[in-house]
């Protein structure tokens, strides 16, 4: 997998999420004046070692209808409840806090982006083999 792109109203406000609050990196931008958009693509690794987000400004469109399709990213973590804690303290909004997840013992939690897309945060499982 290349990348997954999301539409966001306001391009500055979701690039300060993914890179001061979720810790991505902006790996490169480019705006296309003829087109109207801008596309930005951010993530933990460079795009030749793995997935990333591109994150696609429309100019002159501030928000979109989500549906009811879309799910969440999903990142995994060490520990889901220090992460919901250091992403709130960056200003992060945590709309379920770290615990196991229903019918199951994996624990999760979610973060919300500023265009209202879910993140989920799966905590690792420690192999004590």
């Amino acid at each position: 997998m290349l990348h997954t792109m999301l539409r966001v109203g306001n391009l500055e406000r979701s690039l300060a999420f993914y890179t001061e609050v979720l810790g991505m990196r902006l790996l490169r931008k480019h705006d296309y004046p003829d087109g109207k958009f801008t596309l930005a693509f951010v993530g933990y690794q460079d795009e030749q070692d793995g997935a990333v987000l591109e994150l696609t400004h429309n100019w002159g469109v501030d928000a979109y209808e989500l549906g009811t399709a879309y799910g969440h990213i999903a990142l995994e973590v060490v520990d889901a409840k220090k992460a919901c804690e250091e992403i709130r303290a960056r200003g992060g909004k945590v709309v379920r806090e770290a615990g196991p997840m229903k019918h199951g013992t994996t624990v999760i939690a979610f973060v919300e982006d500023p265009d209202g897309y879910k993140i989920e945060l799966i905590e690792r499982k420690v192999d004590h083999a």
